[in-house]
C-alpha cells in the first residue's frame, strides 16, 4: 500500500486545519448570500489561482486528447454533486454538523469499493472505518433533533459525501498521468459552469455585492478551500487506497466542529471529546506505519 512521505504528513495536516475550519468560515459566507453564488465567486478565483500556481511552477495545464469524457467522468461525482448539494446544505444544517456528514465519505469509499470494484480494505481499515463511525454518529447524537428538523439539509449532505466517496474509486483508476494540478482544475471549470448554471436559474433576482465579512470568507475560500485544499486532496485521492484516502482526513469534522464552537458559539458536548477520541484511533490505522516482514 502506498505510504504518506513526511511532506505528504505536512500537507495532509494543513488540509486538515484548513478543510475543517473552512466550515465555519463558509456559514458566514452563506448566511445571507444565495450559496450557489457564494460558491461561484468562490471557485472562479479558485481557478485563478490555481492557473498563477501552475504558470509559476511551470505545470501545464493542456488537456491530453480524448481527456475530456474522462474528466466529466471524475468532475461530477468528485467536484459537482459535492459542490451543488454541500453548499445548499450548509444553508439549511449547522456547521460542524454539516461537516460530520460530509465526512461520512471513508464508509461510502468502502461500501461502494465492496459493491462495485472488488476491493478489500485491509483489516486495520476496517477498524478505523468501524471507529470513525461510530465517532460520527456521537457528534451527531447531540444534534439529532436539529438533523430532524432539517431533513432536506441532511439528505443532500449524505448525498453529497456518498458521490465523493464513490469518485474518490474514480480518481485512482483514471487519468493517472495527467498532472494533479491541471486535473483538478479542469474539473473546477466544469464545476463552476455547474453551478453558475444553477445560481443564474435559481437565484439571479437575490444576487447583490458581499459585505466585506462576506468577503472574508469569499478570499479564504479562493486561495485556501478551493486552490490549495482541492489540489492536495486530489494528489492524496490518486496516491492512496479509497479506504485510507478518507480515513486519513477524518480529522477535519472534528477540526469543524471545534472551531464552529469558537467562532460560533456552539456549546460543546462529552459526545464531542468522545467522538474525537474515536477518529484519531481511526487515523492511526492509516497513519502508523505498518509492520513489515524481513
Amino acid at each position: 500500500m502506498a505510504r504518506l512521505s513526511p511532506r505528504d504528513l505536512v500537507l495532509l495536516a494543513l488540509l486538515t486545519v484548513f478543510w475543517g475550519v473552512n466550515w465555519p468560515v463558509m456559514k458566514f459566507g452563506v448566511a445571507a448570500m444565495p450559496p450557489l453564488y457564494f460558491r461561484a465567486i468562490c471557485i472562479a478565483g479558485g481557478l485563478v489561482v490555481i492557473w498563477a500556481w501552475a504558470r509559476a511552477t511551470g505545470v501545464s495545464l493542456a488537456v491530453p486528447k480524448g481527456a475530456w469524457p474522462t474528466i466529466v467522468k471524475l468532475a461530477w461525482p468528485n467536484l459537482i454533486v459535492w459542490h451543488l448539494l454541500a453548499i445548499i446544505a450548509l444553508k439549511l444544517l449547522p456547521s460542524g454538523r454539516a461537516a460530520i456528514l460530509g465526512y461520512t465519505m471513508p464508509v461510502w469509499a468502502v461500501v461502494f469499493g465492496l459493491l462495485l470494484f472488488n476491493e478489500k480494505p485491509l483489516l486495520r481499515h476496517w477498524f478505523g472505518v468501524a471507529a470513525a463511525f461510530i465517532g460520527t454518529l456521537l457528534l451527531l447524537s447531540s444534534e439529532i433533533t436539529k438533523l430532524a428538523g432539517s431533513p432536506l439539509g441532511t439528505i443532500l449532505m449524505l448525498t453529497a459525501a456518498a458521490a465523493w466517496g464513490y469518485g474518490t474509486h474514480l480518481m485512482r483508476r483514471n487519468l493517472m498521468s495527467m498532472p494533479t494540478i491541471a486535473l483538478t482544475f479542469w474539473m473546477l471549470v466544469l464545476t463552476l459552469v455547474a453551478v453558475s448554471v444553477g445560481s443564474v436559474a435559481f437565484e439571479m433576482s437575490w444576487w447583490r455585492a458581499p459585505t466585506p465579512l462576506e468577503w472574508i470568507s469569499i478570499v479564504y475560500n479562493m486561495a485556501i478551500a478551493i486552490a490549495f485544499c482541492h489540489v492536495v486532496w486530489a494528489m492524496l485521492a490518486r496516491t492512496l487506497p479509497p479506504a485510507a484516502s478518507g480515513l486519513s482526513v477524518m480529522m477535519i469534522p472534528v477540526v469543524g466542529v471545534f472551531s464552529g464552537m469558537l467562532m460560533l458559539g456552539e456549546e460543546p458536548h462529552w459526545q464531542d471529546y468522545g467522538a474525537l477520541v474515536l477518529i484519531l484511533l481511526a487515523l492511526s490505522t492509516v497513519l502508523l506505519p505498518s509492520r513489515v516482514r524481513p
